[in-house]
């Protein structure tokens, strides 16, 4: 199992370790951030558009299809109670290629990217607390 550890850095602002990539995140100014970097939720957003833009260039690559310029869009709403993203829509454009007979192809692929799969198929997110003393009974 990979895992991905967020330090909180003091300030609403927190770091994570991606192998050998450090990513900062922020949050909102009514949580007591500063636009110091993206929120937890565009960086969701952000996961989803770049897997579907890597997938889909990849089949161009393969198929033929002109991929230059490619660029996804993904747009959404917050909603509240319970706080989330809704309405997701995500726009692939590919000014350079003529895709017609192959935009089913192109769907399906999209479709199919990590980060669209896992939201399509989420049954449930685990998460566990842990204080010092149950952290002192852990093996190092």
């Amino acid at each position: 199992m990979a895992t991905i550890t967020t330090v909180y850095k003091g300030g609403m602002l927190f770091e994570s370790k991606v192998g050998r990539h450090t990513v900062l995140i922020d949050v909102p100014p009514d949580m007591g951030g500063s636009d110091r970097a993206p929120t937890p939720p565009h960086y969701f957003v952000v996961s989803l558009g770049s897997c579907v833009a890597a997938f889909i260039a990849t089949y161009c690559q393969q198929a033929g299809i002109d991929a230059r310029d490619l660029s996804v869009d993904v747009s959404f709403d917050k909603a509240e109670n319970p706080t989330r993203l809704v309405n997701l829509k995500v726009t692939v454009r590919l000014p350079h290629a003529d895709c017609q007979a192959r935009k089913q192809a192109l769907l399906r692929v999209a479709q199919h990217c990590p980060v669209h799969e896992t939201i399509d198929t989420l049954e449930d997110v685990a998460i566990e607390i842990l204080d010092r003393r149950e952290l002192a009974a852990v093996p190092a």
